[in-house]
């Protein structure tokens, strides 16, 4: 069965389904069979009828074809999505896309002979900066009392060893909570991380981060079930801790340190590199131990703040100040 005997990608009931939008929407039906069988998800059908269903109301409006959509014709339609139907830069992103494999796929079949999407780029916004906290409010969550209590004293020695190894080796949570006992080496203080990708990436641990988690050993060596190798276990279930019981408890830390701000796992790997960028400036070495594949998303962290910038400038720049004896 097609996916247009199933009417997955028809338009709402509210929409007129007139002769001249039939014909429009006549190779959209043609292109998303095609795709149908290749096995495409229905998912991505029905997003891509939806941008093309829209760009052919628009045409049908112009009293236009797929033919005469010129890329003035298709600027018009990509900014009365953004200006007037509040379309997020994202969503219109995505029907530009379905536009540009649609118009693709036309000009493969005979059926026309420009793409107006090539060469148009829709402007990105821009990444917003990551939340960053202090050196003084890390050490305010990281050397707090331990609690009174044995059983949430145990627990913070667990918990303090995965909150210092995400901030000392820049760990997403996820690859924190993946992590074996026999991926840290404590005595050449170096941890074997599996990111993104499956890809293997060895960083060095910091001396805190290693004593915190040679306190916590004796207590995992005593809960742990069913010789599971992780790390870090849940001492409830005897098994690996979760990415959820992670943030929870980074949570009850926060608290019991009377840290007002939203601490999450990934502001500590934030932490991690704006401050290993702050003291050192070698991008690439940060790039390496993030992570990341493209050191644009590391650049994020290279922000300063202006006057941080014009302190730098007035020491360094041998032009940046006025002399004393300079006479009027």
């Amino acid at each position: 069965m097609s996916i247009k005997d199933d009417y997955i990608y028809m338009p709402a009931e509210s929409v007129e389904i007139d002769k001249t939008l039939r014909e429009l929407l006549s190779p959209v039906h043609r292109w998303l069979n095609t795709l149908a069988v290749r096995n495409h998800s229905v998912h991505t059908l029905k997003s891509y009828f939806a941008g093309l269903n829209q760009l052919a109301l628009f045409l049908r409006g112009k009293q236009l074809s797929w033919t005469r959509c010129d890329k003035r014709t298709l600027a018009q339609h990509i900014s009365q999505r953004l200006d007037e139907d509040k379309l997020a830069l994202a969503s219109v992103q995505q029907e530009l896309s379905a536009i540009r494999h649609f118009y693709g796929w036309m000009i493969e079949e005979g059926l026309a002979r420009i793409n107006p999407t090539t060469g148009y780029q829709l402007k990105r916004s821009a990444r917003p900066l990551p939340s960053i906290a202090d050196v003084d409010l890390l050490t305010q969550l990281l050397d707090q009392e331990i609690p009174d209590t044995p059983e949430q004293a145990r627990l913070w020695l667990r918990d303090k060893a995965m909150f210092e190894l995400l901030y000392s080796s820049g760990l997403r949570v996820g690859e924190l909570v993946a992590l074996d006992i026999s991926d840290v080496d404590l005595s050449d203080l170096r941890v074997r991380v599996t990111g993104k990708g499956n890809k293997t990436r060895l960083l060095p641990l910091g001396e805190k981060a290693a004593a915190a988690i040679n306190r916590y050993l004796p207590h995992r060596n005593l809960w742990v079930e069913q010789q599971d190798n992780a790390l870090f276990i849940s001492e409830k279930l005897g098994t690996r801790l979760s990415t959820r019981a992670v943030q929870q408890r980074l949570k009850v830390a926060a608290t019991r340190a009377g840290i007002a701000q939203n601490l999450y796992p990934h502001l500590l790997r934030h932490c991690f590199a704006s401050h290993m960028l702050s003291g050192s400036g070698d991008l690439r070495a940060v790039q390496e131990m993030l992570g990341h594949s493209d050191i644009s998303t590391t650049q994020i962290y290279t922000h300063v703040d202006f006057a941080k910038l014009t302190q730098v400038y007035d020491r360094a720049h041998p032009r940046a100040t006025h002399t004393q004896n300079e006479k009027d």
